[in-house]
C-alpha cells in the first residue's frame, strides 16, 4: 500500500465572501434604523449613534483605506427645506480656505457679497454666462446697489459615463479640497447630474479702495430693510468667505419676453446670414436696459469669442466714468455692476455732462465721430439713453437712421406707454432732429400704404448717411423685476452709481507693490507746463480771468486734438470752442503752480499715453465728495475742504446755455 504524501493545506482567506456579507448586513441595518429615525425625529439619539458606529466598524472590517473610500456606507438623510420651500444648499468649509458647494440640477445660490468661483464638476450659469469644469476662476460681485447675482446648476448628464465612474471622478476632485469626513457628507447627496463649485474670498484693489470710503463701506452687505424677507439663515461656510445667501426670488428676474428675445438675437449672431447683426437697445429710464445688455453679452460669449459694444448713454455708462461716448471689444463675461469691470476703450470721446439736453448738436456730432471708427467685425450691441420724449425721441430716431440696425430691442413696462413701438414704418415716418420723416399717402380706395422710395437717403456731415428705411426687426421686451418703471423704488440713486464708477477708475492709481491703500492727496502728481496743453470748459462759459478757479480741484478729460498750437507763451492756452476729439483717460487737477506755470495732475494713465495728451477738458462731472472728506489714512486737514463757511452768503450759479435746435419742422413730436 502506497503511502500518501500529505501537503499542507493553504490557509483560507475569508475576506472576499465574509466582508461582503457583513457589509450587506451593515447597510441593511443602517437603512432600517434610518427609516425608524425618520418616523421619530430628525435628531439622532444615543441608540442610533451606537448602531451607526457598529455598522461602520463591520463595513470596514478587513478593508483597506482605499476600499473604505470606494465602498462607503450610503445613509439616507432627511431633506431639510428653507422657508421658501427649496432644499437647503450643501456647503462645506475647506481647511485651506473657501467653501465647496454642491448644487443639484436647477438649484440656485442667490447671494450678496463678492467671491471668486471655479467650477470643479459639472457646469453652472451666472447671469447668462455658463461656467463649466476646466474653465478658469471668475470673480463675482453682488452689491446691494444692483439686483443680486445667482449661481444656478445646469443639466450636464453624460450618457456615456456610468454612475460609478462619475462618483469616482467627483471623489478624486474633492480630495484636493475636503478631508474624508467632509467628502463623505457631500457624496451622500451627490448624483451625476449635480454640479460642484469652489467659492473663495475675493480681495481686489477696486473694491478695497471703494470700501475704504465711509460712504460706501457696506455696499456688499444686505440692506437692513431687506433682511427680514430676503436673507436665508447664515451658513458658516458661506459666511467665512464673505457672502450672504438670499431667497431665490431676490435675484434679478429675466422675463419670458426678454429670454425669448435673447434666444433670437443669439441665433441671428451665430448664423450671420446678413453679416454681423447690429442690436440697438432702447427704452425709458429704469426699465433694465443695462442689465439686459450685460445678460445678452454674457449669453453671446457662450457662443462667440467677441462682442462689440457702443455706449451712447452719458449718465449710466457701463465701462467708463460718466459723461463719455465709447466703443469696446468685449471678450470676458460681465459678472457684476459697471464699477466692477471698468475697461480700456477702443475709442472714447469725453462729452463732459451726464445729459445732452443743453447741447444736442454736439451730441449728434460726437455720435457721428464714433461711428466712423466702428469696424463691425463682430456683433454690435448699442446702448442708448433713457430720454425718449420730445427732443430725446428725435435724437433716438436720428441714431437709428445713422446706425441702420438689424434688430431693435425696445424695453417697456406693462400697461405703461412711454414710447410708441419703433417699427420700421414708424421710424421711416417720424421726424428726427436732423431729418424729416417720409410722408406716407394712404390710398383709401385700396386700403394700402404707399411711401416714397425707401432707398433714398439724406447725407449728413462727415459723409455719413441717414438711412430713411432701416428694415430692422423690432423685439418688444416687457421688464418685470421689482420696482421696474418706478423712479422712487430704484435700488440706488444714479448719482451714487456715477460716484462708484469714478472711484473705480481712481483705484487704478494705487501702487500695486504696496499692501496698504494710500490717500489720493498723498500720491505724487504729474507736472504739466501751461504751454503743453490747451484748456477748455465744456459745461459753461467762463471768463479767461477765472479759468484757473474752474480748473483747480476738478475732474478733467485728458484729450488729444489734431490742431497744432505750439506757442512760446507761458500763459494758459484757451480754445475757442469744444472740440470733438479722442479722450485717452481722466485725471484730477491736484493744484496749479502759478509761479512755475505748471498744472499738477493725478491720473492712472500710462506715461506713454500721456505724451499724446495736448488738451484738458473740464466738464460738469464732479469728483466724489468722499475723496475730499473721508479718505482712508488722511491726516490733518483735508485739501479744499473747510468748516468755516457761512451758508448765509448767496452766490451766482453757472450760466446754462440751451443749444438745442428749435426748427419749425421739429416742433411737432411723434
Amino acid at each position: 500500500m502506497k503511502s500518501r504524501s500529505f501537503r499542507a493545506r493553504p490557509r483560507l482567506r475569508p475576506v472576499p465572501y465574509r466582508v461582503a456579507r457583513l457589509r450587506e448586513r451593515a447597510v441593511a441595518a443602517a437603512a432600517l434604523l434610518c427609516k425608524q429615525r425618520r418616523r421619530r425625529t430628525s435628531a439622532p439619539d444615543a441608540e442610533w449613534e451606537s448602531w451607526r458606529g457598529y455598522a461602520e466598524s463591520l463595513a470596514t472590517n478587513g478593508a483597506s483605506a482605499a476600499e473604505e473610500e470606494e465602498e462607503e456606507v450610503v445613509v439616507v438623510e432627511e431633506e431639510v427645506e428653507s422657508s421658501d420651500g427649496s432644499p437647503l444648499l450643501t456647503a462645506l468649509q475647506c481647511p485651506k480656505g473657501g467653501a465647496v458647494l454642491l448644487l443639484t440640477p436647477a438649484q440656485k445660490l442667490t447671494f450678496t457679497g463678492k467671491c471668486q468661483m471655479i467650477c470643479l464638476y459639472g457646469c453652472v450659469e451666472v447671469f447668462g454666462f455658463i461656467i463649466s469644469q476646466g474653465q478658469p476662476e471668475y470673480s463675482l460681485f453682488s452689491p446691494h446697489t444692483h439686483s443680486a447675482l445667482t449661481i444656478e446648476a445646469m443639466s450636464h448628464k453624460q450618457p456615456d459615463k456610468k454612475k460609478k465612474n462619475t462618483r469616482m471622478e467627483a471623489r478624486a476632485i474633492l480630495k484636493h479640497y475636503l478631508p474624508l469626513v467632509s467628502r463623505r457628507t457631500l457624496m451622500k447627496k451627490f448624483s451625476p447630474e449635480c454640479s460642484i463649485v469652489l467659492l473663495t474670498s475675493l480681495e481686489d484693489w477696486i473694491t478695497s479702495f471703494i470700501l475704504s470710503h465711509q460712504d460706501y463701506a457696506s455696499i456688499f452687505a444686505t440692506k437692513q430693510k431687506e433682511r427680514h424677507y430676503c436673507v436665508v439663515p447664515r451658513d458658516p461656510a458661506l459666511k467665512a468667505i464673505g457672502i450672504e445667501q438670499l431667497q431665490a426670488d431676490c435675484g434679478h428676474v429675466m422675463s419670458e419676453s426678454s429670454i425669448l428675445a435673447t434666444e433670437e438675437l443669439v441665433q441671428a449672431c451665430v448664423e450671420e446670414n446678413d453679416g454681423y447683426p447690429v442690436i440697438l437697445v432702447c427704452g425709458p429710464r429704469n426699465v433694465g436696459k443695462s442689465a439686459f445688455n450685460r445678460y445678452l453679452i454674457n449669453v453671446l460669449l457662450n457662443q462667440i469669442p467677441c462682442v462689440e459694444y457702443l455706449e451712447f448713454d452719458l449718465g449710466q455708462t457701463e465701462f467708463t466714468p460718466p459723461g463719455c461716448i465709447s466703443f469696446f471689444n468685449i471678450t470676458e463675461p460681465l459678472l457684476g455692476p459697471p464699477f466692477t469691470h471698468q475697461r480700456e476703450p477702443h475709442k472714447m470721446v469725453y462729452y463732459g455732462e451726464t445729459s445732452c439736453e443743453h447741447d444736442l448738436e454736439r451730441y449728434i456730432e460726437t455720435v457721428k465721430y464714433m461711428l466712423c471708427f466702428c469696424k463691425r467685425e463682430a456683433p454690435l450691441v448699442v446702448n442708448t439713453m433713457g430720454w425718449v420724449k420730445g427732443f430725446g425721441l428725435m435724437l433716438l430716431i436720428d441714431i437709428i437712421r445713422l446706425l441702420s440696425p438689424s434688430h431693435i430691442v425696445q424695453l417697456s413696462v406693462k400697461d405703461v406707454e412711454d414710447l410708441a413701438p419703433l417699427t420700421p414704418e414708424y421710424v421711416q415716418s417720424a421726424t428726427g432732429l436732423h431729418t424729416k420723416g417720409k410722408l406716407q399717402v394712404k390710398h383709401k380706395s385700396l386700403g394700402l400704404m404707399g411711401a416714397q422710395d425707401p432707398e433714398q437717403q439724406e447725407e449728413g456731415k462727415d459723409g455719413l448717411r441717414f438711412q430713411m428705411s432701416t428694415g430692422h426687426k423690432l423685439l418688444c421686451v416687457q421688464s418685470n423685476f421689482r420696482g421696474v418703471g418706478d423712479p422712487g423704488s430704484v435700488r440706488c440713486h444714479s448719482s451714487i452709481l456715477r460716484d462708484l464708477a469714478t472711484l473705480s477708475y481712481l483705484s487704478k492709481m494705487q501702487p500695486v507693490e504696496l499692501e496698504q491703500l494710500i490717500p489720493i492727496h498723498s500720491l505724487i502728481p504729474y507736472q504739466v507746463p501751461f504751454n503743453a496743453v490747451a484748456l477748455w470748459t465744456i459745461h459753461s462759459d467762463v471768463a479767461p480771468t477765472h479759468i484757473m478757479y474752474t480748473v483747480n480741484a476738478s475732474w478733467v478729460g485728458l484729450c488729444r486734438i489734431l490742431e497744432d498750437f505750439r506757442y512760446q507763451l507761458e500763459r494758459p492756452i484757451l480754445l475757442t470752442q469744444t472740440p470733438v476729439c479722442d479722450c485717452l483717460g481722466f485725471g484730477i487737477v491736484r493744484g496749479i503752480d502759478m509761479e512755475k506755470k505748471m498744472y499738477h495732475i493725478l491720473t492712472p494713465v500710462a506715461p506713454e499715453k500721456l505724451r499724446l495728451v495736448n488738451c484738458l477738458l473740464v466738464g460738469s462731472i464732479t469728483i466724489p465728495h468722499s475723496i475730499f472728506k473721508n479718505q482712508p489714512g488722511i491726516k490733518g486737514e483735508a485739501p479744499y475742504v473747510t468748516s468755516a463757511y457761512s451758508f448765509e452768503i448767496s452766490g451766482a450759479g453757472k450760466i446754462k446755455v440751451n443749444k438745442q435746435l428749435k426748427r419749425r419742422e421739429h416742433q411737432r413730436t411723434h
